[in-house]
């Protein structure tokens, strides 16, 4: 992404709907995982370590990002040890050190999404989980995308079916960031009707009451993930584990 966005994103991601809103979804789900304690979690391309204080409460986090601003900002936050690292081919880690992986919003961004998730794969523990998220919808591809520099959005029969392929099992696949999808397709849109292109893609700050509302609806949603599937949303995630062999 280019530079400005990763200044931006951190100075909302603390507060952001959005931001704000996929954390505590993520947190839910990383809870039911019931990680061992002391276990060895990597956040794989943290950008600027927004996910870094959350995923510290569940054990000891190492994190890799590749450009160097969001590296330095996400060392800033003192959570976890952040290292230089280019997915897939420049991994800074050995295999089989991890028992949770987070590729949260990144495998977008991949080129070579397959490598991607098999690298991943060899550094889980056996029986390691891997929680992803990504942006879905091929239909929802908008000025946002191209801003941040994304490859594809997913439908979730192909994401899951990547994950298998990379040697995993699906444990829980769905579509989220359901409730508010009629909104951000219809402002998608419209966004493709009008001309020009907004140099922050959707990375706005909307009034603080409007922010709580829209992250209201959002992250009420972790009340139904993991536990049932949602049919469609603006992005979808999933948890997959690798064997135990």
């Amino acid at each position: 992404m280019e530079p400005s966005i990763y200044t931006l994103m951190a100075s909302l991601e603390e507060n952001h709907w959005w931001f704000a809103a996929r954390r505590a979804i993520a947190e839910s789900i990383v809870r039911r995982l019931r990680l061992p304690p002391g276990a060895r979690i990597l956040d794989a391309g943290c950008g600027t370590g927004g996910n870094l204080a959350m995923l510290s409460r569940y054990g000891r986090v190492d994190a890799m990002e590749l450009d160097d601003q969001a590296r330095q900002m996400a060392k800033a936050k003192g959570f976890a040890q952040v290292l230089s690292g280019e997915l897939p081919n420049k991994v800074p880690y050995p295999q089989g050190q991890f028992d949770l992986v987070a590729l949260l919003d990144v495998l977008e961004h991949v080129e070579d999404d397959c490598g991607t998730l098999e690298v991943l794969v060899s550094l889980l523990k056996p029986g390691g989980c891997l929680l992803i998220s990504v942006p879905a919808f091929p239909f929802l591809w908008s000025a946002h995308d191209e801003v941040h520099h994304h490859k594809r959005r997913y439908f979730l029969g192909g994401l899951k079916s990547k994950l298998e392929n990379a040697g995993l099992e699906v444990a829980y696949a769905s579509y989220f960031n359901t409730i508010l999808f009629p909104l951000i397709f219809g402002a998608r849109l419209l966004g493709k009707l009008r001309a020009g292109k907004r140099e922050s893609g959707d990375l706005t700050m909307p009034g603080p009451w409007i922010n709580r509302l829209l992250f209201t609806f959002f992250s009420s949603e972790r009340f139904v993930l993991g536990r049932w599937s949602l049919p469609f949303g603006v992005s979808a995630m999933a948890i997959a584990r690798k064997g135990n062999r």
